[in-house]
């Protein structure tokens, strides 16, 4: 493999580790907040302890999010310097108004939220939580802005082979960035549904449950119904958008390689570039013209059309299936189990030990939905890293490939056992009692009439 390669291996396996954490802090600040909430007005402790459990998963994903989000940006400079002297001007400040509005709003209340319970008044205490779920929020506003950017370039002009923004209304909110984020955000949502019933579920399976676990395992498995069949409506819209700016992406992703009316859906195929086919396919008639155009005779452009400018295939089309696949697991898991649950009596101890089994598999099905997602959109935009205006090859470093290699194995190897080691973590935590400071009142204060 040469540099161009492994350079892009190398930026996969960070953001691909960096991705995972993030889309879990998103929604987890959120949840966090709605605990928060809970407590306040009922006065069940059960909710407060769930607050203290989840608040310490939120201080870890939080932390290797931004220690994997350092070495990801140091990548700008070692394997891409062409990318920032060429579109510098569009993805600088876009990235320094993520630092500005987001992450030190983050870094600043994450202290209060983690270590002010009992030292500050319960209002100031509720109101940090609130502005670090709106700082991970307002991060990946400006993130997706940037990325969405990338796919849809809008609001630029291109003078000597350099990016200056004419519009940064056109920048910032292109074609595709309305569809990412709702996209984004939901598969936040849904990653930390089921990370919460996940975990809840181990609990009560391995005999560990205490009084916050009956209502985490209600509230992942509802969110997680609730927000399923809405992130099938927003992926369908946001497949019509990548059909109307990037076919070639949705070419590789249906396995379309000529162009053609009525395209059948591949439920199962090997794409083949050498005979750009398809082998062994399973197919519904008309089911890709259908799910994309809405007409059962909608055109389809085919890869064919994209000759020396389209993405390879099988990737995106293997991750596109894992990614639906994946959705679909978790439609079935998250309104099976809420049904049992309701015909348990809310009863939560009362779900048979598979059922308890198989949502912990499903802890970290989020994660997969995810990556494999966002395999699909980058490697799909492929080969520009910038749709149509910049390709990848003229941004990359002259690095020699042996030194990326020697990185890149040395980042694997860190970035397996970080991923191990925080699984455990999360384990260990699920299974040790949730301590109680002996200064938390045992009534909440209302949030109106707090004092210090």
């Amino acid at each position: 493999m040469d540099a161009l390669v492994l350079a892009r291996i190398q930026f996969a396996a960070n953001i691909t580790f960096h991705i995972l954490f993030p889309t879990i802090t998103i929604a987890l600040g959120w949840a966090l907040l709605f605990f928060r909430l809970r407590w306040l007005k009922t006065g069940e402790q059960g909710w407060l302890m769930a607050y203290r459990f989840w608040t310490k998963v939120f201080a870890l994903s939080f932390a290797l999010g931004v220690v994997s989000g350092i070495v990801m940006s140091f990548q700008f400079g070692t394997n891409w310097p062409g990318f920032m002297e060429r579109v510098g001007n569009v993805a600088g400040p876009l990235l320094g108004y993520e630092v500005l509005t987001a992450f030190f709003l983050e870094a600043t209340f994450l202290g209060i939220m983690l270590f002010g319970h009992g030292k500050v008044s319960e209002r100031v205490h509720l109101v940090a939580t609130g502005l670090v779920a709106v700082g991970t929020t307002m991060s990946a506003f400006w993130i997706l802005a940037l990325n969405s950017w990338m796919h849809t370039p809008a609001g630029v002009e291109i003078i000597n082979g350099e990016f200056f923004v004419t519009d940064w209304f056109e920048v910032v909110f292109n074609p595709s960035f309305p569809y990412r984020l709702v996209h984004m955000l939901l598969a936040s949502g849904l990653t930390m549904s089921f990370l919460v019933a996940g975990v809840s579920a181990w609990q009560l399976f391995k005999g560990k449950a205490n009084a916050s676990t009956p209502r985490a395992l209600r509230f992942g498995l509802t969110v997680g119904a609730v927000l399923i069949p809405i992130q099938i409506l927003a992926g369908d819209m946001h497949g019509l958008n990548t059909l109307q700016h990037q076919p070639a992406k949705v070419a590789a992703m249906e396995g379309v390689w000529e162009t053609q009316r009525g395209a059948p859906l591949l439920l199962f195929a090997m794409p083949d570039k050498e005979t750009r086919s398809n082998q062994y396919a399973l197919a519904v008639p008309n089911g890709a013209s259908w799910i994309l155009t809405h007409q059962m005779d909608g055109e389809i452009k085919g890869l064919n059309d994209f000759d020396g400018k389209h993405p390879p295939v099988a990737p995106v089309f293997w991750a596109f299936r894992i990614m639906v696949g994946t959705g679909m697991l978790m439609l079935l898991a998250s309104w099976g189990g809420l049904w049992l649950l309701k015909r348990r009596g809310w009863n939560a101890a009362a779900l048979p030990r598979p059922v308890l089994a198989g949502l912990s598999l499903m802890a970290f099905s989020g994660w997969t939905a995810t990556v494999a997602g966002w395999y699909v959109t980058e490697v799909g935009r492929q080969p520009w890293i910038v749709q149509g205006l910049l390709r990848v090859d003229e941004v990359a470093s002259s690095v020699p490939g042996a030194h990326i290699a020697l990185t890149l194995a040395l980042y694997l190897t860190v970035y397996a056992a970080l991923l191990v080691a925080y699984v455990s973590v999360v384990k260990h935590m699920a299974e040790k009692p949730v301590a109680m400071p002996q200064d938390t009142p045992a009534r909440p204060v209302p949030a109106a009439g707090a004092t210090a």
